[in-house]
């Protein structure tokens, strides 16, 4: 069961863009990850460069916002609002739950929960 400490600070690496090194410090080696109800894809080597490559498709990703978190047992919400600037300049936000598992200090667990039509809305 991961401490509220070790979650705030997982949550605070990430509302400050570094995402690559959240995955590296917070995940463990065999976690996974998964997008609402897409197939479950693992190992943080995998996870870390799905990251960057994420990120290399982008001008820019911020955290807009990480509220509630909340924290029961091994179990985490976080609920997250990001600001993504594609390639082509165009802005899209994305508003998604995360509900992960925890074992101890480490996520070995993450499904995300989105309404994939929100990509579809972007603004110049």
């Amino acid at each position: 069961m991961p401490s509220r400490e070790v979650v705030n600070a997982f949550v605070s690496a990430v509302r400050e863009g570094r995402f690559v090194q959240a995955i590296e410090d917070w995940y463990a080696p065999a976690a996974t990850m998964r997008e609402n109800l897409g197939a479950s894809r693992g190992g943080r080597d995998v996870l870390v460069e799905r990251e960057k490559a994420v990120l290399a498709g982008h001008k820019s990703i911020v955290t807009r916002e990480a509220e509630p978190v909340l924290v029961d047992g091994d179990k985490v919400v976080i609920r997250w609002l990001f600001e993504m600037t594609a390639a082509d300049g165009k802005v899209r936000s994305l508003d998604e739950l995360a509900l992960q598992t925890w074992r101890g200090d480490k996520i070995v667990e993450e499904q995300f929960y989105y309404d994939p039509s929100q990509f579809a809305q972007a603004t110049a």
